[in-house]
């Protein structure tokens, strides 16, 4: 059994993709993030960083204690260590998977956050943010684009933790300002995903979590108002 630590936020959403693809049990432990649960103590002992999702296995595969991982990227990474599942085993391939799950968490996924907080949550609006936060993204879709003109998936031919960690934010293309028409080869990529049962599953059971926004107007001064203390 793992416990899953979520929100339905495209963070939360990259690890039921892989636990819904793998087949494993899980149970999800809601963290209503607008509302502060993040901050309980209960949680930080999880995830020091205040963020979701983060997971506990307790059966690790060494058989000892319970075993608790944060940050989305480490997540997939354990789980598909741990099974063996959407993660090569050989240096090129696992090279190239590894390199797309780092550009993810490193890029696409900060990037089109920031493109979220200007262009939807920010209580002012800032040209120059907005600008900046459409064009990054859009460059980061570009290079997505080029490189599935000539890949099945980000990792090469074979689905994989790459896959669920940019899918989540790429399909909130209409979100960032972008004109998917502009990327073919990433709306075809996308299209695959989507299609896929263990996707729809992973995001039907997020969606029943909550149906609520993953930011409300009232959690916005928790979640953007946050210093060290």
């Amino acid at each position: 059994m793992i416990d899953l630590y979520f929100w339905p936020t495209p963070n939360g959403h990259k690890i039921t993709l892989f636990l819904e693809e793998a087949g494993l049990d899980y149970r999800f432990c809601p963290i209503n993030i607008s509302a502060g649960d993040q901050f309980s103590p209960e949680f930080l002992k999880i995830a020091p960083n205040n963020r979701i999702p983060a997971i506990v296995d307790h059966a690790p595969q060494d058989g000892d204690e319970a075993v608790s991982v944060f940050e989305s990227g480490a997540i997939l990474l354990y789980l598909a260590e741990k099974t063996g599942l959407f993660l090569p085993d050989t240096l090129r391939e696992r090279t190239a998977v590894m390199e797309w799950l780092f550009w993810q968490v490193g890029g696409l996924g900060p990037m089109a956050g920031q493109n979220h907080h200007f262009n939807i949550y920010a209580p002012q609006s800032i040209p120059y943010a907005k600008e900046r936060y459409i064009n990054e993204p859009n460059r980061l879709y570009g290079v997505m684009d080029k490189h599935l003109a000539d890949h099945t998936y980000l990792g090469g031919e074979d689905y994989s933790i790459a896959d669920m960690a940019c899918y989540p934010w790429a399909a909130y293309w209409h979100v960032q300002s972008q004109d998917i028409r502009d990327f073919p080869n990433l709306a075809r990529w996308l299209r695959s995903i989507e299609g896929r049962p263990a996707t729809q599953r992973a995001y039907e059971k997020g969606q029943n979590v909550s149906a609520q926004p993953a930011v409300t107007e009232k959690g916005k001064n928790i979640l953007f108002g946050q210093r060290s203390r």
